[in-house]
Order: structure tokens, then sequence, then C-alpha cells
């Protein structure tokens, strides 16, 4: 059955719902997405992803800076929605804004809830050294992340970074949100309280986190790498410049930590050692490490930090 929605999403995460809804012929009444930023060198303002592909599309977009005023909910609530579908969007949702859609508000989230609520559930899955993540859809409710789910997929991290482990539960979820909705439409489907027990926050990510303490162990560095891969990027300080570390691998080795062990940029820690893969200096491309070294003599002994 066609379901007249509103979408409300932000960045790329969400992109690949919007598609999914559209492909299947879903009313897509209105997109709401973050206002338009400052980005790049020059700070020009520039539409999100979302944006982007919605305006795209033809579709109509929204970007209120809030949804509190009286004048922004009764504009949601004269679309007169079978439910909206909310992907990454970066604003709460008031009651009046719940309350409004026939079915509900419904959420696509980057975690296993109730682990990981918030801002930032990858790259904290990533950092932490989880497992596995996924993805769930839940009906909101006025709390953060709270509401009950409907339906979830699983999904073993490995050697992931974030950057790519964020493709692909974008890709899964979207299947997953359109699944849930024609269930929920059927009445197939059961919401189920997350568990009171394992609640974690996923705060946004600060670029203070990013730089890297080498007395860590390189079992900790190396998630904290693979988390903030590509973005903001984890770095070090090295002959008075910053270097990003986009990915590397644990392996066996010893000495002062933040200390190249090895010709070919083997970094002790704290405990065990970092093989540097990939490698960005300031101002310059993403590369390999063994290409770094040919215009950047980092030779044994040099001191990261």
């Amino acid at each position: 059955m066609v379901l007249r929605l509103a979408f409300m999403g932000t960045p790329d995460f969400a992109v690949p719902t919007l598609a999914e809804l559209l492909a299947q012929g879903h009313d897509i009444a209105a997109v709401y997405s973050q206002p338009p930023r400052p980005k790049g060198r020059g700070m020009e303002t520039e539409p999100g992803p979302v944006h982007k592909f919605a305006s795209a599309q033809g579709l109509e977009v929204r970007t209120p800076l809030s949804l509190k005023g009286e004048d922004e909910q009764a504009a949601f609530a004269a679309l007169n929605l079978d439910a909206a579908v909310v992907v990454a969007y970066g604003l709460l949702l008031p009651q009046p804004i719940l309350d409004a859609p026939r079915l509900g508000c419904f959420n696509l989230h980057g975690s296993l809830l109730p682990r990981w609520r918030g801002a930032a559930p990858i790259q904290r899955a990533v950092m932490a050294g989880d497992a596995e993540t996924g993805v769930m859809v839940m009906k909101m409710e006025a709390g953060l992340d709270t509401g009950p789910v409907l339906m979830a997929e699983r999904m073993a991290i490995g050697r992931k970074i974030a950057g790519e482990l964020t493709e692909q539960l974008s890709r899964l979820g979207a299947d997953l949100m359109l699944r849930a909705l024609s269930a929920m439409e059927r009445g197939n489907v059961v919401a189920h309280p997350q568990a009171e027990a394992g609640v974690t926050y996923a705060k946004k990510i600060s670029k203070d986190e990013a730089r890297i303490d080498w007395t860590k162990s390189a079992a900790e560095i190396d998630c904290l790498i693979r988390g903030l891969s590509p973005w903001p990027g984890a770095w070090t300080e090295v002959k008075g410049e910053r270097l990003k570390l986009l990915y590397a691998e644990p392996v066996s080795g010893k000495g002062p930590p933040g200390e190249i062990i090895s010709d070919n940029l083997l970094v002790a820690c704290g405990e065990g050692a970092l093989r540097l893969k990939r490698v960005q200096r300031a101002g310059s491309k993403v590369m390999a490490a063994d290409e770094l070294l040919k215009g950047f003599s980092l030779s044994p002994g040099t001191v990261l930090g």
C-alpha cells in the first residue's frame, strides 16, 4: 500500500532510505533536513546530501531551525501524513510532531539499541571495539532513541572502518525500513520495548579526542583510527606537522610509545605496535604508507606525537 510520508534526514546515511521509499512508490509529501551550512575553505553555504537528493527528485524540502514553534507544528500536521520516516535528521521531535502522523514517527538508528543511543552510534561502536553493530527501526517517543523496536538487523564489524560500515548499514537500513513499514501497515509487526540494561550514549565526535595517545595499547589505538576514518581522522604529530592515520594493523612489537621501530612505519605503542597502512599529510591526498615515505623521510627512531 502507498503511504503518505514525510522524510526527515540530513547526511549521506539517510539518502538510501529516501531513495528506496521513492522507488517503492510511496508519496513523499515533504522532506525535512538541516539548514544549509557553510562548508569547505571558502565557507560557502551548501545543502546537505538529503537536501540535494530530494531537490533533484523535485520534492519539497523544508529546513526549519527548530520544530518547537506552533507554526512549524501546524505546517507539519497539515501534511495529513500516514507516517514520518526519520533517519539521522539532527533535531529532536517535540510531542506534537510525534503525534501528528496517523501511524506515528519511525526512526532508523545505526546501532543495536539500547547500546549507543545518540549522535554517533557507528563511530562509537568501532571506537569501543564492539564485535558487532546493526540497524533498528523504532517507533519514536519523546526520549532520545528510547522508543520500542519494530525490526533489527545485525552486522559484524570485523576490521571495517567507520566510513565503510556506515555505507553498508545505510543500505541495510533502507531495506529494513521498507520491510518495517510494510509489516506495520499490514499489522504484522510488534514493537518491543528496549531493554533497561546496557544503555550507552554515543555523544557527538569531538576533534579533541582524535589525537592519538601512543601510551595506549595497539588494539585501543587501532579502534580509534578505524572509528574516526575517514572523518575526522585520528592524528598525530611528526616533524612539526599533523599526520592523519586512516588505517593501521596491530602487530607484535616493542619500543618506546610513539617511536618508529622499523623502516616500514611500524610504531610502538604502550602495548604492541601498529603498522601504518593509509595516511594523509595536511593539505595532501590520502596515500599508502609506502607512498608517503617516498617524499617524507620517517626513519626508525623518529618519535610521533
